[in-house]
């Protein structure tokens, strides 16, 4: 087998250095329930629908610009035990401090 060459050698470390982005993802049921308990709910678009035509269009741009974009589900009630067992209240900053929790605690699993 061939070595690679010094260009494929940085390639393949840039590729494996890609930066990762958790993206908070809904059910239409869980972002119902999220939306109902938030401190912030003026932050949620006005419907569902809405919501997840702006994260698909989001996501898309992360992608392109080179940004591994992972979809995390939020499960309100795992949520709000979190927020508790944290002392947080459910805001735009503790909804993404969880994805980010959730995202580092499964990628710790997988190594």
């Amino acid at each position: 087998m061939r070595k690679p060459t010094l260009y494929q050698s940085l390639k393949a470390k840039r590729r494996s250095q890609q930066l990762v982005i958790g993206v908070t993802w809904y059910t239409p049921e869980s972002w119902a329930a999220v939306k109902a308990t938030a401190t912030d709910p003026e932050c949620f678009e006005d419907s569902f629908d809405k919501w997840k035509t702006m994260a698909v269009a989001a996501r898309r741009n992360f992608q392109r610009s080179g940004v591994m974009a992972l979809e995390c589900q939020i499960d309100p009630a795992a949520f709000a035990a979190w927020c508790a067992a944290n002392q947080q209240e459910n805001n735009s900053t503790a909804r993404g401090e969880y994805v980010s929790e959730v995202l580092s605690a499964a990628h710790n699993k997988a190594d």
